[in-house]
């Protein structure tokens, strides 16, 4: 698997492939027959799906890449595995994979000796995908007891493909809640962001769960909220008002003590003044 932008994988499966958007992808097509050669031999990848006259992602001939009826949207992005091909390997790289891409390929193998005759054709589907970003869970600001108040979550993720389902769930008894709302915007680079939100009345024992699914990827990313109860809210203010009551008796402490050293100080340097001036009379 190559490496981009979005955390890349490719996954490679029996005629289908899992790539992310940008990734590097590998269409596999290969062929266990008898003893090739490659002057002999024509392979041939073509998009099966396409319905327009330019069809060839890529050609090999007679041992040699041509690219004379190579369609323009995939000079420079194909490659084959040059020490595989002999072994009857002839998967195909396609390097950066974007929206465009995503359709079903079809392997042609065709050898030439008295005539020419196809020897392997196989096909391969492209599916794309990205992961979403973490899901990022905002629920309401309660105040004192609001049992039964209507109240809005919402829930946002973002740079993902394809379009996401999202699902809100009463995680007091796991039971699916429906969203109030969901907005779905497509970027320029491709993937989608979701946004959606959750009405509902409170209770004393709420919790929440936003989960984010990526159908492609298996991947469901979850976000949750729970009720934070009163009680540890006052006890969290008590605890700074006794931080701060605390934080001034030290303050008072530390004046009261600075007040006495500088009166220990005055009172040393007046005995001291008193001595030499008595020691001074006492000289005359």
């Amino acid at each position: 698997a190559f490496v981009f932008s979005f955390y890349l994988l490719a996954i490679a499966l029996e005629h289908k492939v899992i790539s992310k958007l940008g990734d590097n992808a590998t269409l596999n097509c290969t062929y266990r027959g008898r003893e090739l050669h490659l002057n002999n031999l024509r392979v041939y990848w073509q998009i099966a799906d396409d319905l327009e006259q330019c069809s060839v992602v890529h050609a090999l001939i007679s041992g040699q890449d041509n690219e004379s009826e190579q369609c323009i949207h995939f000079k420079n992005r194909t490659q084959l595995f040059w020490d595989r091909l002999e072994d009857g390997d002839f998967s195909l790289l396609l390097l950066n994979v974007s929206q465009s891409d995503e359709r079903t390929y079809k392997c042609v193998v065709m050898q030439k000796t008295e005539y020419t005759k196809m020897i392997h054709q196989t096909e391969v589907v492209l599916s794309l995908a990205a992961s979403y970003s973490q899901p990022i869970l905002s629920g309401p600001v309660r105040n004192g007891n609001s049992a039964g108040e209507e109240v809005t979550f919402s829930c946002r993720s973002n740079n993902g493909y394809p379009k996401a389902n999202v699902y809100w769930i009463n995680k007091t008894d796991n039971s699916l809640l429906p969203p109030s709302q969901l907005n779905i915007t497509h970027h320029a680079d491709g993937t989608y962001s979701v946004f959606s939100t959750l009405k509902v009345n409170t209770t004393s024992n709420m919790q929440i769960e936003c989960s984010v699914e990526n159908k492609i990827l298996q991947e469901n990313l979850s976000a949750n909220y729970k009720e934070q109860s009163n009680d540890s809210s006052t006890e969290s203010h008590q605890n700074l008002e006794r931080s701060g009551r605390g934080a001034q008796a030290a303050g008072i402490v530390s004046v009261v003590f600075l007040i006495g050293l500088l009166a220990v100080f005055t009172c040393w340097l007046w005995r001291r003044r008193s001595s030499k001036l008595a020691s001074y009379a006492g000289n005359e």
